[in-house]
């Protein structure tokens, strides 16, 4: 079984007789074979194109040598950080060292560095002075220019600078990686490919630069709130693939990183071609003794079927990465794979996902998305469903009758977001019945993320009342169906925009649904999204307006508990952030009060002796 997966060790190469190979892989997750994993997509299917690959995964980056076990790669080095920012990856939104690292045999923290991408380029120049080094995955792909690091409370210079690479790969990848091969394949410089869409390139050569955007010269984005907002801005009205332009940032030293325009979306023939790659569908059987990898739990027995997404959340990278058009998977192909888990010795007959960044999206949002791109300054559903939106569940609804149909499989649940308003916006209600009825266990998770419609405008996700309206239309077609199930609302605190009037809000609505969530996000400002730019400059770049942010610890701690407020522990918060806002009529034994006016500790009852 071994054999069958790609080379990870000197021996694997020398056991087949490799001298050497044409690009060595560095990945910051341990190694798994499976297409919900970046490294094993790009690695396949360059391998389906007649190129070797040798992996090296989480080398020890204070050794240099970790990264030379296989010699230099014939045409360049692979370095993605993993399928995670390394830094979310390593610390909790209060900068806390996180205790797991899901992407690690054992869960074990401690495997790759902070910002991976930057320290495994500069690893392999310590050794490889001239080698061709491409960088992608996520990390490097909402890295590409300046971005606002939260840990660092920075502006920092595009990764591509820092991480001593020549090109850096934006997107999911499968396009560029096969173009760059065959240019580094026909002997063409590194330095001289600088054609390839979606790709990030440097140059000194500002004449060579054509048809292009130049975007504020970083220094002046680095200093200047504004300038770094308005830059922002540009950069994600041009992240489209059929109308996205060229940028051009400006660096000291006359050094310019420049972002071609997106790839081009994958066909359904090419999505299709993606997933029957020979993928092992699991993590190598080194990591067994360790305890395995965690994050194959989660993606084992689900089912990719569609990418992208046109939902337009503020606080979501997913415009910069897989962009706003859906692309998705025939029929035929997802229905293979689903036969290939009930082949698995313990697929229990439960498919535990169908769906992708949201499920219930299967095709672009409109005819003209596919020549002509998505609108630069509009979105599909915000602030209400677009005219032109075709909001049809028809060929999503046949997929899972099929997929329910296969022997062996027992129920087909939906885990991927549900976008409610969508749902709301076809004008059947077949999905909502057959969700309910076959797809549900007892809960569905859903994410208004507030209710506050302040707060919603900014997190670009529709009012509260929509979210009413398919709470009532959910409970109704589960009585109809004579099914107790639930909704569990996922919430955000401490978003941009929400002040503790605003938490209030949300406390509210909690009490009047008799509900306390056991978790809850506190926003996370993590590149390239909209609402991390309002969390650092206090502007909305979309119109240059002022937006309130919590910064203050304590602030933000206050807005959390409030969503929490039935907890003991979070007394005092509540108490001091229901006084601030002059709601103390929110205090007291009323069945609309949040807290009684003093704390009530409970002490255990002693038995009586007999």
């Amino acid at each position: 079984m071994e054999s069958n997966f790609l080379p990870i060790c000197r021996e694997d190469m020398l056991a087949r007789g490799v001298e050497q190979f044409d690009f060595v892989y560095i990945i910051g997750d341990a190694y798994v074979d499976h297409p919900s994993f970046g490294h094993a997509i790009i690695s396949r299917l360059l391998q389906a194109h007649g190129y070797s690959v040798g992996i090296i995964s989480q080398p020890d980056w204070k050794d240099k040598a970790s990264i030379a076990i296989y010699g230099e790669p014939r045409l360049a080095f692979l370095v993605s950080a993993g399928n995670m920012d390394s830094m979310v990856n390593h610390y909790s939104v209060s900068k806390r060292l996180r205790e797991k690292d899901s992407f690690t045999p054992g869960g074990k923290m401690g495997k790759r560095p902070d910002y991976a991408t930057i320290v495994y380029g500069n690893l392999i120049r310590q050794t490889y002075k001239k080698t061709p080094i491409l960088i992608g995955g996520v990390e490097a792909s909402l890295r590409r220019l300046a971005h606002y690091d939260y840990w660092s409370n920075k502006v920092k210079r595009s990764i591509l600078l820092d991480s001593g690479a020549d090109i850096l790969m934006y997107g999911m990848g499968e396009h560029s990686i096969i173009e760059l091969a065959e240019a580094l394949d026909s002997g063409l410089s590194v330095s001289d490919i600088t054609f390839v869409s979606g790709t990030v390139y440097k140059t000194q050569k500002k004449e060579d630069i054509y048809d292009a955007i130049f975007l504020p010269e970083f220094e002046e984005v680095k200093t200047d709130k504004p300038s770094y907002a308005r830059s922002f801005y540009l950069q994600y009205c041009n992240t489209d693939p059929f109308s996205g332009k060229r940028l051009a940032e400006q660096y000291p030293g006359k050094v310019f990183v420049v972002q071609n325009p997106p790839a081009q979306p994958l066909s359904q023939m090419e999505m299709d071609d993606v997933y029957a790659l020979p993928y092992m569908r699991t993590y190598h059987p080194i990591y067994e003794a360790l305890g395995g990898v965690p994050a194959i739990a989660e993606v084992r027995f689900s089912l990719t079927s569609n990418r992208g997404c046109f939902g337009g959340c503020s606080f979501c990278a997913l415009t910069f990465h897989q962009g706003r058009i859906i692309q998705s998977r025939s029929h035929e192909s997802i229905v293979r794979e689903a036969e290939l888990l009930t082949k698995e010795a313990d697929f229990k007959g439960y498919i535990h996902d169908v769906g992708g960044p949201t499920a219930n999206f299967r095709f672009p949002a409109c005819d003209k998305q596919m020549t002509k791109g998505v609108c630069a300054d509009k979105q599909c559903l915000f602030p209400q469903p677009c005219k032109n939106l075709k909001a049809d569940h028809k060929d999503y609804l046949k997929l899972l009758r099929k997929l329910r149909s296969i022997p062996g499989v027992k129920k087909v649940f939906i885990r991927s977001g549900i976008r409610f308003d969508y749902l709301l916006a076809d004008k059947e209600r077949a999905f909502l019945r057959e969700l309910c009825q076959y797809h549900v266990s007892g809960q569905l998770k859903v994410a208004p993320e507030h209710i506050s419609d302040t707060v919603l405008e900014k997190m670009g996700k529709p009012r509260a009342k929509i979210y009413h309206q398919f709470a009532r239309e959910y409970q109704k077609m589960n009585e109809k169906l004579g099914k107790k199930q639930y909704l569990v609302p996922y919430l955000m605190s401490s978003h941009p925009g929400s002040t503790l009037q605003e938490a209030v809000e949300l406390a509210e609505f909690l009490r009047d649904l008799g509900y306390m969530p056991q978790q809850v996000q506190d926003f996370y400002p993590t590149p390239s999204t909209i609402s991390t730019c309002m969390y650092y400059t206090g502007l909305d770049p979309r119109t240059m307006k002022e937006v309130y942010v919590a910064h203050n610890p304590h602030e933000k701690a206050m807005q959390r508990a409030l969503i929490q407020y039935r907890d003991p522990r979070n007394y005092e918060l509540v108490k001091e952030a229901l006084q601030k806002t002059g709601r103390t009529d929110l205090i007291g034994f009323d069945k609309n009060c949040l807290i009684p006016p003093r704390k009530i500790v409970r002490h255990a009852k002693k038995k009586r002796r007999r």
